[in-house]
């Protein structure tokens, strides 16, 4: 691996950290995912577009390892996650915000929880969160902007609002 590749990977990898800790909630499954989206980018780099975003092609690599994940340990069943009170400190009104703010986003669907991480975490633009996750530009506004209702709706209320029946 030539240092211009590897520094180039390594610029992203905070980026990378960030967003898989966001959609896995446990650090080390986040890294387990960077390093499967790594490995996999080197792996593919030959079939890369040279023209496309490095940026955006590794968020997809990484976004498609946890939604591959999610359904393999899907069919294997339930696990158990690490408490999470353990790992904030007791007392603080802000852990306990970012707690339900992190508990409201997991009541998202994958595909709206993805694009507001990657546009409200990772500052994509919308043609970038189009190209990451393969869906058109006005897709992403819309998806995105009842996203943001729903969060909203759950945070204000506690609760997880009822879906209304269309005739």
């Amino acid at each position: 691996m030539d240092e211009d590749l590897g520094s180039r990977l390594e610029q992203q990898i905070p980026a990378l950290r960030r967003y898989a800790f966001a959609l896995a909630r446990n650090s080390a499954e986040a890294d387990d995912l960077v390093q499967d989206c790594l490995e996999r980018a080197l792996s593919r780099w030959g079939l890369r577009r040279t023209d496309g975003d490095l940026r955006a092609w590794l968020f997809a690599i990484l976004r498609n390892q946890f939604v591959n994940a999610y359904h393999r340990n899907k069919r294997r069943g339930t696990q158990v996650a690490e408490d999470a009170d353990a790992q904030s400190p007791a007392g603080q009104d802000r852990a306990l915000e970012l707690g339900d703010a992190l508990a409201a986003l997991d009541l998202l669907p994958e595909e709206q929880k993805s694009l507001l991480l990657l546009v409200g975490v990772e500052d994509f633009s919308y043609a970038e969160a189009a190209e990451v996750l393969g869906i058109p530009e006005g897709t992403v506004m819309s998806r995105l902007s009842r996203a943001r209702k729903r969060l909203r709706e759950i945070l204000e209320s506690g609760r997880v609002p009822l879906l209304r029946r269309v005739k």
